[in-house]
């Protein structure tokens, strides 16, 4: 095998806990990333990189792989997350399974929980390969730990190769990505790339460069206790306004009724009490004008209900979180075709898909440094059913290399 560190590597990092903590207002949002980033400091300052550094501002470790080229060649970077979702990442023990047969059912550890082909029928493309999975009580972390292995296997690889002629490369690992704010402080400048990837991206072959525009909402109610004996009239229960609010919304604009190029309103959780409640939701559109409608329409909601009462019951507070990236990829599609010939070449047929969601790259495209999304090879992500398999990881090491010799090629 080309990548011998690659599995060992990968089975390393998500056997570490980095979950990411919205309610945090630290950077990074767990103190657990930062020691994940020291950790891997080290590893890559033992493989030889320059210019290693661990931002105290934004928590981004960002390395240099030493140009081997004496052509002016531009300048990529290379990106990926370190933080893992909101699901148990505390003991993952991952399970490998070599030379899957693409039909058996794999069983999560000691759990009743399996994966089978008829609820997961992405499992037959794998017949053949090495998969890692959960034990099912934690998620696996492969988003994005696939990508940070898959970065540093191809840092490893390019500095005991010093024959593959390459321009600068820059590196990048950031916390927080799956709150949402950890591309929020990206030094930009500071990277000095000329274009990067994010490599965080599901299963082989997909090429990203259209996301989401999403804004986030959080409402508040306050409520009238009186006891149910005497509430007629009298009574306003915050949770029956916040069930209210729910059904102002359209019942077929929610996450689980809508598909490709569909937008949602999405309640992500609820918590109340007649006398107060507060719930989020996460709002999301293709089109920056339909995301702006939806805000609009909640906007609307709300003071219509309020009008019903002697003072403002239910208060929002929406903020934007990302745009869609197609609107900086667009001005600078050479990249988009850069990874196609690259997958192409390796024998990948690229998938290029609109993704229902958004990577760091969406915020960072907007800083000025236009940066596409990179398969890293992750199915079911976010939970108990998440698998990798190595091969998927391997390609993606393949894709990066591609890239940095077409890209060595196309600056001459």
């Amino acid at each position: 095998m080309k990548y011998t560190n690659l599995l060992p590597r990968f089975i390393d990092y998500v056997k570490k806990d980095t979950r990411s903590d919205e309610e945090s207002t630290t950077v990074p949002s767990t103190p657990n990333q930062t020691k994940f980033l020291l950790a891997l400091k080290k590893e890559i300052e033992d493989l030889g990189l320059t210019e290693v550094e661990l931002n105290p501002e934004n928590s981004y470790l960002t390395a240099t792989i030493p140009a081997t080229s004496e052509d002016a060649v531009k300048t990529v970077g290379f990106l990926s997350h370190v933080d893992t979702a909101d699901f148990n990442s505390v003991g993952i023990s991952p399970q490998i399974i070599k030379n899957y047969d693409g039909k058996s059912p794999i069983a999560l550890g000691e759990t009743d929980f399996n994966l089978n082909t008829t609820d997961f029928p992405s499992l037959k493309k794998y017949a053949g390969q090495t998969l890692v999975t959960t034990d099912g009580t934690t998620l696996l972390g492969s988003d994005d730990k696939s990508g940070v292995a898959a970065i540093v296997t191809f840092a490893e690889y390019l500095m005991s190769h010093p024959e593959i002629k390459h321009g600068k490369i820059r590196l990048g690992f950031g916390p927080d990505e799956e709150i949402g704010t950890g591309a929020d402080k990206f030094d930009t400048k500071g990277f000095a790339a000329d274009f990067a990837y994010t490599i965080d991206g599901g299963p082989v072959g997909q090429l990203e460069y259209e996301t989401f525009n999403a804004a986030a909402l959080k409402v508040s109610i306050q409520g009238k206790n009186i006891h149910p004996g005497e509430a007629k009239g009298k009574m306003i229960s915050a949770i029956q306004l916040a069930i209210d609010f729910q059904n102002h919304l359209p019942e077929d604009e929610r996450a689980d009724t809508t598909d490709k190029r569909e937008g949602f309103y999405q309640l992500m959780n609820l918590n109340g009490t007649i006398e107060d409640a507060s719930f989020d939701y996460i709002i999301r559109d293709f089109e920056r004008s339909g995301l702006e409608a939806r805000k609009a329409n909640i906007t609307k909601i709300a003071a219509e209900m309020n009008s019903k009462f002697d003072k403002d019951r239910i208060k929002i507070d929406m903020y934007d979180q990302y745009y869609n990236m197609i609107d900086v990829i667009q001005d600078n599609m050479e990249i988009v075709e850069l990874a196609e010939q690259a997958m192409k070449n390796v024998g990948i047929t690229p998938d290029e898909e609109p993704v229902r969601g958004g990577t760091d790259g969406s915020k960072i495209s907007f800083m000025g440094l236009p940066t596409p999304n990179i398969f890293a090879g992750g199915e079911n992500m976010h939970g108990r059913y998440e698998y990798v398999a190595l091969e998927s990881m391997e390609k993606a090491v393949d894709v990066l290399l591609e890239i940095i010799a077409l890209n060595n090629l196309n600056s001459k």
